[in-house]
């Protein structure tokens, strides 16, 4: 097959040279709450087509290929007293697959577990393209299933306002449990 990025020969969809000359992440931090940071590794608009792969067959293998990019050093190096738990927002599957599960699977470390079906949106409205105001009008009304772990880390694959990310903190902190940070591939802010 032919790398997505530089079109030459390459057995994966984006070639380990192309890997390391523009998917080289930066970590770049935002306050979302006033106790709350978003960690982000690109900026949205570095990898923007990337990241519109990810309702099709491709955007399984981009989204893997980011992640491992991404966050598989953090997760190596990230410790914590304790065991903690790394929550997909709204890891439904489409496509055959979910992007924000595959974030969350490769921050699996001795100090991340993830765990998968945990918090649901029950409002499957779209925020793509919408204004800050659209989606403080329509909330995502999570739903969160029980688990054990009291600290989380929440997994996202997008910042833009942070309203889904706010609204997901909200939920996980009404059934007591604290949101270390949150993470997310891109800030479309940056």
């Amino acid at each position: 097959m032919k790398c997505l990025l530089c079109e030459n020969l390459s057995v994966f969809h984006i070639c380990k040279s192309c890997q390391q000359t523009f998917l080289t992440p930066t970590l770049t931090k935002r306050k979302l709450l006033p106790n709350i940071e978003v960690l982000s590794f690109y900026k949205y608009s570095e990898i923007k087509d990337l990241l519109h792969t990810k309702h099709s067959d491709l955007g399984f293998y981009i989204y893997s290929i980011l992640a491992t990019n991404a966050l598989k050093e953090f997760a190596t190096a990230f410790t914590f007293a304790n065991p903690v738990a790394a929550i997909a927002i709204d890891d439904l599957p489409q496509s055959g697959y979910s992007h924000t599960a595959i974030l969350s699977k490769t921050l699996k470390s001795s100090s991340i577990k993830p765990l998968y079906n945990k918090l649901r949106a029950k409002n499957r409205v779209s925020y793509a393209g919408k204004s800050k105001e659209f989606r403080l009008l329509n909330p995502r009304n999570f739903e969160l299933q029980d688990f054990k772990f009291k600290e989380v880390i929440l997994v996202d694959d997008i910042i833009t306002t942070g309203s889904t990310l706010t609204q997901a903190v909200q939920a996980l902190q009404t059934q007591g449990k604290e949101v270390l940070f949150c993470i997310t591939l891109a800030d479309a802010a940056l």
